[in-house]
């Protein structure tokens, strides 16, 4: 657990891992396990969202298909034949978690594996290390990793844009029907729009694999904080429910003034500024939470350093070169006596 000194202490969740942010700041008031490694489930859909704003037009139209609608898990209700708006599927996306609504969008990107790689590359350019996307729509798959320190910065960038943050906090939408049904009306799933006091909206998950997620967000005098958890379970209530009482005491800590506990990084950690064109600049959203590990990058360095053509590896290479060619001018020498004694005789 992570806390400020002298903090009350957290109330007791089931998630094994849980950060609570900032929303403006990125500050961290609060976490458990932030870089814990968990399967993510639907809240993947919010990568997969950031990705459909910057690329795809919310009036761009696209068709469903059968293969759509045969997506495993929660679905929206997409028909072969039915049409809809980018801004529709995206609000079926965040709303109502649909997999059919993921699906769709993924082919409006060049496809599964492409809307994955996108996602990957998102998540990379934000600083999300320990993140991968297996699936667009959070269905458990090979590799598929993320961290409820990574959900945090990945759900703050989403609410930074409009599209996504109407869309989380949207009660209720008419949805197209297909192939000659009417269309029907879609609600959010997120109970705690309607039971929570200031809330700005947020996703809900679930697979075998990852079992419970959850993150959400709301506002009270100004301060608006986000919550992530997951691997939880419901044996003492629903997620939502724990991420209420988690927002609770972020705000507690909030009105106490408490010391940061860490900040979110605000963007990869391989493209922060360099300072006097050597070192790396000393910058706080850089630095992970009190008493987490470093980076993969910054393991990746310090490995570099260790290699053969570090401060010891190379004077030994260019030694060794010298000798080599040291070798090789005494037989050139040699060889060119030979060839004059031979004309002699």
């Amino acid at each position: 657990m992570v806390q400020p000194e002298n903090a009350p202490a957290a109330p007791a969740v089931t998630a094994a891992t849980w950060v609570i942010s900032d929303l403006e700041s990125g500050d961290v008031l609060a976490a458990k396990d932030p870089h814990a490694r968990e399967r993510p489930a639907s809240l993947i859909k919010v990568l997969l969202a950031i990705v459909v704003i910057r690329e795809l037009r919310p009036d761009q139209v696209i068709t469903g298909t059968q293969e759509d609608a045969n997506q495993e898990g929660t679905r929206v209700g997409i028909g072969e034949g039915g049409q809809y708006t980018v801004d529709q599927l995206l609000h079926a996306l965040v709303m109502r978690s649909g997999n059919d609504a993921a699906f769709a969008l993924s082919r409006a990107l060049g496809g599964a594996d492409a809307a994955t790689d996108k996602m990957d590359a998102l998540a990379k350019e934000m600083g999300a290390l320990d993140t991968r996307a297996a699936t667009p729509s959070g269905l458990d798959g090979p590799g598929m990793t993320t961290s409820a320190y990574d959900m945090s910065l990945i759900f703050r960038a989403a609410m930074k844009h409009e599209e996504f943050a109407a869309a989380a906090k949207t009660q209720k939408i008419d949805f197209p029907g297909y192939g000659g049904r009417p269309g029907f009306q879609v609600n959010n799933d997120n109970h705690l729009l309607r039971e929570y006091e200031g809330f700005l909206g947020g996703k809900t998950g679930f697979t075998d694999d990852a079992r419970h997620t959850y993150v959400g967000a709301a506002e009270r005098n100004g301060r608006r904080l986000a919550v992530v958890l997951l691997r939880g379970e419901r044996e003492q209530a629903p997620l939502s429910k724990q991420g209420a009482a988690l927002l609770d005491y972020g705000f507690t800590l909030a009105t106490a003034k408490t010391k940061p506990v860490g900040e979110l990084v605000s963007k990869s950690p391989e493209a922060q500024p360099k300072q006097d064109g050597s070192a790396e600049k000393d910058d706080a959203a850089s630095r992970p939470v009190s008493g987490e590990p470093t980076s993969d990058s910054a393991r990746a360095s310090a490995d570099a350093d260790r290699s053969a053509f570090g401060n010891v590896g190379l004077p030994l290479v260019i030694l060794a070169s010298v000798g080599i060619l040291a070798v090789a001018g005494m037989w050139y020498r040699r060889r060119r006596a030979r060839l004059a004694r031979a004309n002699r005789g």
